[in-house]
């Protein structure tokens, strides 16, 4: 409606739960606005965490270590978790925003925070799936901005490390990144 009104031909929706909705790019496209974003079929492809380390996997790109995909039961995850070795990540596969994520550090711990992580998930995406991901300790978070345009043009800014963060909510980005 903003758009009508103004006659403005594209929205960027920010940073947030605007620029990571399909629905809300899906939108954007049939009403011939210029989302300013991945499409939303990207965006539907990549916000699922375990279906974008598949494709990153096909793409022959390097992962962390962790389940081949959605774990659907406890005891299923725990043998995984038991197989990529402790401590572990257990993170909501629709997750974002550092929501979704606990840590068990080990198989008496997994249990618990197997069930906290499928509820939170519940909770706030509407999707319990889980995956999970090797803990490593004392990381690194370096990102690498890319943007493009509808002509195939493509440019990257550099890195920068996104390390310093509270409840991994990304706190200061710090380019170049040491």
């Amino acid at each position: 409606s903003a758009c009508e009104i103004t006659g403005a031909d594209g929205i960027h929706p920010g940073y947030g739960f605007l620029s990571e909705n399909p629905n809300f790019a899906s939108i954007c496209e049939s009403c011939r606005l210029t989302f300013i974003g991945p499409s939303s079929k990207t965006i539907s492809l990549l916000g699922d965490k375990a279906n974008a380390k598949a494709i990153a996997k096909s793409a022959k790109c390097p992962v962390i270590p962790g389940s081949a995909g959605v774990v659907e039961t406890v005891e299923i995850a725990l043998e995984e978790a038991k197989k990529i070795g402790f401590p572990v990540f257990i993170k909501a596969s629709s997750g974002g925003g550092g929501k979704g994520i606990r840590i068990a550090n080990d198989a008496t711990d997994f249990v618990r925070q197997f069930v906290a992580a499928k509820a939170e998930a519940e909770v706030n995406f509407g999707n319990p799936a889980i995956y999970l991901e090797k803990m490593i300790l004392n990381p690194r978070h370096v990102e690498v901005q890319i943007l493009g345009d509808k002509y195939g043009n493509y440019i990257h800014l550099g890195e920068r490390d996104c390390t310093i963060q509270r409840r991994r909510q990304k706190l200061i980005e710090e380019t170049p990144s040491p």
